[in-house]
């Protein structure tokens, strides 16, 4: 099994992103499954175009795409990817969309189709606190979820995909009056149960079920 693992690089004036911090101590190997690595772009379009690619030549069985989440106390795995760009802040490429949809064709919104609270519990288990989210945001983050998502249901739909968002770094929160924060080796271990459950996960369904593709919302 092959997993993709994604993380983006530093933008709203961090030194660092945490995403990519945590790819960085990943083992290669998580329960049988091979790891592959990618830092992505946070601009929007140029992140999906990345990670389209990097799928299209990996071929991976699942796509796990991670990003940060200031503000945020635990590890949120999210459960949907919305059809919406509305971005608070410029991106790296001082992109900012306002209001405009991702597809204006494209469903209203996807659910991911990693097992989320399975996810969810497993990180719980590994003694990281954990939630599933209902909401991805409306930057880049939610854009790359809905973008390859989309991707996948229409030229891979049973490749599955799902994205994990993670507190500051506490080096990140110094200086930031009650924001939360969490060490990168906490962050590591949940990521890494994460994974370990989707591996799980697809192990158990393997052999029973016919692969699906991501399931749309209609608006």
């Amino acid at each position: 099994m092959k997993i993709l693992v994604t993380g983006f690089d530093p933008f709203g004036g961090e030194k660092v992103n945490p995403a990519f911090e945590v790819l960085k101590k990943l083992k290669r190997n998580i329960a049988g499954a091979k790891i592959s690595l990618l830092e992505v772009p946070t601009v929007f379009g140029e992140s999906v175009a990345k990670v389209i690619s990097a799928i299209e030549k990996q071929k991976p069985d699942v796509v796990l795409m991670i990003g940060q989440a200031g503000g945020r106390y635990e590890v949120t795995v999210e459960r949907i990817g919305i059809n919406i760009d509305d971005a608070r802040i410029p991106d790296n490429k001082n992109n900012q969309p306002i209001d405009k949809p991702i597809d204006p064709e494209g469903p209203a919104a996807y659910f991911a189709t990693v097992p989320v609270k399975a996810m969810v519990q497993a990180i719980r288990k590994s003694g990281v606190p954990a939630s599933v989210s209902n909401t991805a945001g409306t930057f880049v983050c939610n854009h790359l979820l809905y973008g390859v998502l989309h991707y996948l249901a229409k030229n891979a739909p049973q490749v599955k995909a799902g994205f994990i968002h993670i507190p500051l770094l506490i080096e990140q929160a110094i200086g930031k009056t009650n924001m939360p924060s969490m060490g990168l080796k906490t962050m590591v271990t949940a990521i890494e149960a994460a994974i370990t459950a989707v591996v799980s996960s697809s192990s158990k369904k393997a052999s029973t079920k016919k692969p699906k593709s991501p399931q749309k919302v209609s608006s």
